[in-house]
């Protein structure tokens, strides 16, 4: 049985890279660094072994700095690249002494200053390059994204895409059809798997518990099955909404009509095959 493994955390010392999108006043538990010793206590208290670091900023610099990161907590690196460049001597630079694979390359598309930025010519060059070197390419799309990220995924049938977040569904108690049609859509090509992450940290510590997010979480057991779903603490964001462990058992909870090999997929099994852990 594979070990567990969180698929989607990040890492950051702001005097080395700014995080400029954490705001002190609203953002106060994570608006401190975060480290690999940190990454291992949380780890410790939600009971999985390794996780795979994301990108936080579309940075070459931040990418290397990462991936010098020596721990046996670490299992890959999720890096950023600019796709509209030379891809190859980037991935070079990053792997250049690196302690941790690179495993899969990641833009912040949902707040690029470009709307279309995924359906540019050369970004597909640059998605090409990730084929031929056997990397992910992970979406972070909001919901209106996703028919974007359905068209590239058809076009590009031969790289692996990793849906961050399920794509942004709506908060409790807000109208989730039209995100849930464009989830399925995504859902049908074999190449694209999504992280059951991030929704909890827009929700306030206390405001919520499991059942109010079975909703999203059987639309992506329906859509993609659990064979194609990968568990994601989104930490330190998590912070935001109460923590990773609250988390990790809330989903525990929603999953608990699956048999053990399935949750095995979930909490880590999906994550080895897919981005090719060792």
């Amino acid at each position: 049985m594979n070990a567990g493994i969180d698929a989607h955390v990040h890492l950051w010392d702001r005097a080395v890279n700014p995080q400029d999108w954490i705001d002190a006043r609203t953002m106060a538990p994570i608006a401190r660094d975060f480290g690999a010793a940190d990454l291992s206590e949380m780890l410790a208290a939600t009971g999985l072994d390794r996780a795979v670091v994301v990108q936080s900023s579309n940075s070459l610099d931040e990418s290397i700095r990462l991936a010098k990161l020596d721990s046996s907590a670490i299992a890959g690196l999720v890096a950023w690249v600019d796709l509209a460049a030379e891809v190859g001597p980037q991935l070079d630079r990053i792997r250049k002494n690196a302690a941790v694979p690179v495993v899969g390359v990641r833009h912040l598309a949902h707040i690029d200053p470009d709307p279309e930025w995924m359906t540019r010519e050369e970004i597909g060059a640059g998605l090409a390059v990730l084929e031929r070197e056997d990397l992910c390419f992970d979406l972070v799309v909001r919901s209106w994204q996703l028919p974007q990220a359905t068209r590239l995924a058809a076009r590009h049938s031969g790289l692996r895409f990793v849906l961050d977040h399920l794509g942004g569904p709506p908060e409790p108690g807000q109208d989730r059809s039209t995100w849930a049609s464009r989830l399925r859509e995504l859902a049908r090509h074999p190449n694209v798997v999504a992280k059951v992450s991030g929704l909890t940290s827009g929700l306030a510590p206390g405001s919520w518990r499991a059942a109010d997010l079975a909703a999203p979480v059987t639309v992506a057991l329906e859509s993609f099955g659990p064979e194609r779903l990968l568990y994601g603490s989104d930490w330190p964001l998590a912070e935001l909404g109460g923590g990773a462990a609250p988390w990790k058992s809330a989903l525990e909870a929603l999953l608990d009509g699956l048999s053990a090999s399935e949750r095995a997929r979930v909490f880590g099994g999906s994550a080895v095959d897919v981005y090719s852990l060792s």
